[in-house]
């Protein structure tokens, strides 16, 4: 049953992070395309248009490869966690069935208007249907983030007969943690959007390859960046602590914290040692930040790993490191967008390359910071897959490992030729650009014609 629980968490671990390199990025460009198609509509400037159909084009082939990984995921719910979706079904299946019948076709319903009523419908409507595209994902986003609140922080519940009953679905909804989840999300979402419009410009402006669309596409983008970039912090802080208030051991695994204490110190560098219990290096340590960083006061006392019983600790390591990746990268992306602000300002973004190739460079980088975040939220909450009701071990289907094997390979696999094709599409597309784009396709019509 170890090597099944381990296989199992593997699987649904890769699954994840297969469909979080498509989630991301819909709900970040989504809002760009919006915003672009409701600049035409209210200007009628064809260069508006062009930016609208060019970076929907992407948006589009990202938003289908993420509905198909997204399907096949929750899959896994009844061949790897059966005994999970027993015990929670009643609270877990709620939510994911508003979110699919409420965003999903609010999403696909808008979506194929936008796609299928290009030439036949205003430019107002369009962008009321791209607009409606940005809710749904936002509306599929917090309800899947409801569901995995419920996991982080049980409320509103009631166990009968042994398994976890829905007894006030407001409480559910209301989840303090689910919304701290969700803002924090969100906007990290905004930063891997405004990213990848950046990089693609900054592609085309290094080559001077129609220098207007890119350059407005890169303010655009740039916008939402510094928003996104700017405001996680302090969104990021106070879900921090409010994680840390709810599951101390996560909070103490955040930053390695042994021994409880107040006024405790945040060290800038630090390397944890589990095995010993004890870091094995702490330099450049600040007096009292680490407890303003976990209670919001200087004085704040904040519980140590030695303090909780090590059958209820996470992975310390994997905990620490994702943590400090992602605070690492967040400081990153707000450097390079409010730099990349003042060369807007003083015209001097296309006559710097060096920064332009920086942008370019760090396209994956969103990707990878807001996966080091689910890392941090869903490794911190092990050894529960409900926090404090039910165990991963207990979670697990009663399967076998050549079972768990294949449905693992198969998925993996599945999931590669998907990355390939969507990675493939977009860089094809995006390498192309607006004018070579427009060319295909109304050559593309004449042939028909």
């Amino acid at each position: 049953m170890d090597d099944v629980l381990l296989l199992s968490r593997i699987q649904f671990a890769v699954t994840v992070f297969y469909h979080f390199l498509f989630v991301p990025l819909t709900i970040g460009l989504v809002v760009l395309v919006a915003f672009m198609e409701t600049k035409y509509a209210r200007t009628l400037n064809p260069l508006y248009r062009q930016m609208a159909d060019f970076w929907g084009k992407l948006f589009t082939i990202n938003f289908v490869m993420g509905v198909v990984t997204g399907i096949t995921m929750e899959f896994q719910f009844g061949t790897n966690w059966s005994e999970y979706s027993k015990y929670m079904g009643d609270i877990f299946g709620s939510p994911l069935a508003i979110e699919a019948l409420l965003a999903f076709f609010l999403e696909s319903t808008f979506i194929g208007i936008w796609i299928f009523g290009r030439d036949k419908i205003s430019p107002k409507l369009r962008a009321f249907s791209m607009w409606m595209v940005a809710l749904g994902t936002n509306i599929s986003a917090l309800w899947i983030i409801t569901a995995n609140g419920f996991m982080q922080n049980p409320v509103g519940y009631v166990i009968r007969n042994n398994r976890v009953e829905l007894e006030n679905f407001w409480e559910v909804l209301t989840n303090p943690y689910a919304w701290h989840m969700f803002f924090h999300t969100v906007v990290s979402c905004y930063i891997v959007g405004s990213f990848f419009v950046m990089a693609i410009s900054a592609y085309h402006l290094l080559r001077k390859n129609e220098v207007p669309f890119f350059k407005k596409s890169f303010k655009f983008a740039l916008a939402l960046g510094i928003f996104g970039a700017t405001l996680t912090p302090f969104i990021g802080h106070q879900s921090g602590v409010f994680a840390s208030k709810m599951q101390p051991a996560k909070g103490a695994a955040l930053e390695a914290v042994w021994e409880t204490q107040r006024e405790m110190p945040f060290h800038i560098i630090q390397i944890p040692d589990p095995e010993n219990e004890r870091n094995a290096f702490e330099a450049l340590s600040i007096p009292k930040l680490g407890s303003f960083f976990y209670t919001n006061t200087f004085d704040g006392k904040v519980t140590g790993l030695k303090d909780i019983p090590k059958e209820d600790r996470p992975n310390v390591a994997l905990t620490f490191y994702s943590f400090r990746l992602m605070v690492a990268l967040g400081v990153f992306f707000m450097i390079t967008t409010w730099y990349g602000f003042y060369l807007y300002k003083k015209n001097k973004l296309v006559e710097s390359p060096r920064f332009l190739k920086m942008v370019l460079w760090s396209v994956l980088l969103p990707y990878i910071a807001i996966n080091a975040g689910w890392m941090v939220a869903e490794v911190g909450r092990q050894p529960w897959t409900v926090y404090g009701l039910m165990r991963t071990a207990e979670a697990v289907s009663p399967i076998t490992v050549p079972e768990v094997l294949f449905s693992m390979i198969s998925l993996v696999a599945f999931y590669t030729v998907l990355l390939v094709a969507d990675v493939y599409l977009i860089v094809k597309y995006a390498k192309k650009g607006p004018s070579k784009l427009i060319m295909e396709e109304e050559g593309g019509l004449s042939h028909v014609s």
